[in-house]
């Protein structure tokens, strides 16, 4: 296999997180080629000298190792399995990593169909939003073969800070529903933490700073409670991916026979929001469904 710092790197999606992950590897210096279904969006990537493919299939001939980075299942479906999807564009000890949060059953598809051409495939799910992506502070979770994942270390470092082997392929999108079961009811919590000092009267950045140091600690309300003070609704992470990953890990406690009440009214909640059309907002907006609970306007 070919040395990592001399490895062709390709990049499908470029949306709020993708577009600042692949330029950091730009920015290390690496050959980059670029594919994205809105070609406007790849505009500045190819201001960084990556160059535009004009589908995956091609991506993957011209690359030894392409990253994707899209939306849905459906998304991550087409882009390694549709009519000129990566699969097809894939040779010996080319290697396929899906940061895309999709479901496990997938993950280990595309890996059996990677390992049926003698290439290979991880699935490394992401968190931190557009922050941990454009800070390059990223936790990266992957599941898929060991040497495989040793052997790309040094691209996942350039992306990420907390970089973590879970195991067998379909384990880093495991991992990942963990950590968005986690993040559901956390950020109910700082919602409605915000609404009681609210109406307690208090001064909500002197009571942040208070809590903030304490055992309430976390990423969600040390980087999301100071956007929903100030109004800022806009996406780190959008509601209609949060959406998407809570029904994956629906999925799969329910093939697993486990119940996650926790979950399930997260997810009746953000469902609130897309009906009202904020799917488009970042998940901080829960505090909208929050307030209407409670007759607040304001």
């Amino acid at each position: 296999m070919k040395q990592i710092k001399n490895s062709k790197i390709g990049w499908i999606g470029t949306g709020v997180m993708g577009a600042s992950m692949f330029g950091h590897l730009l920015d290390a210096g690496y050959k980059g080629y670029v594919y994205n279904r809105t070609r406007s969006k790849a505009s500045l990537l190819m201001e960084k000298g990556a160059e535009w493919i004009n589908n995956p299939q091609l991506v993957a001939e011209y690359s030894d190792i392409v990253f994707t980075m899209v939306g849905y299942p459906s998304d991550v479906q087409e882009v390694y399995f549709g009519e000129s999807g990566l699969i097809k564009g894939i040779s010996k000890d080319k290697i396929l990593i899906d940061m895309t949060t999709t479901s496990p059953s997938l993950a280990k598809e595309i890996y059996e169909a990677a390992l049926s051409a003698k290439a290979y495939a991880l699935d490394a799910p992401v968190s931190g939003g557009d922050v941990g992506a454009r800070n390059a502070t990223l936790s990266i979770m992957a599941g898929g073969e060991k040497k495989i994942f040793d052997k790309v270390l040094p691209l996942l470092k350039i992306l990420g800070k907390k970089i973590v082997y879970q195991g067998k392929a379909g384990a880093g999108q495991h991992t990942k529903m963990a950590n968005q079961i986690i993040i559901a009811s956390t950020m109910i919590g700082v919602c409605e933490g915000l609404l009681y000092g609210y109406k307690a009267g208090l001064d909500p950045e002197i009571m942040l700073e208070s809590i903030s140091g304490g055992a309430a600690a976390c990423w969600t309300l040390n980087n999301l409670a100071p956007r929903i003070m100030k109004g800022d609704l806009e996406p780190g992470f959008y509601i209609d991916h949060f959406i998407k990953d809570m029904g994956i890990a629906l999925d799969e406690a329910k093939r697993m026979n486990l119940v996650l009440p926790g979950l399930k009214l997260a997810h009746e909640l953000y469902l609130s929001l897309k009906a009202g059309n904020y799917g488009s907002k970042g998940t901080q907006a829960l505090i909208i469904a929050l307030r209407e609970l409670s007759g607040l306007t304001a």
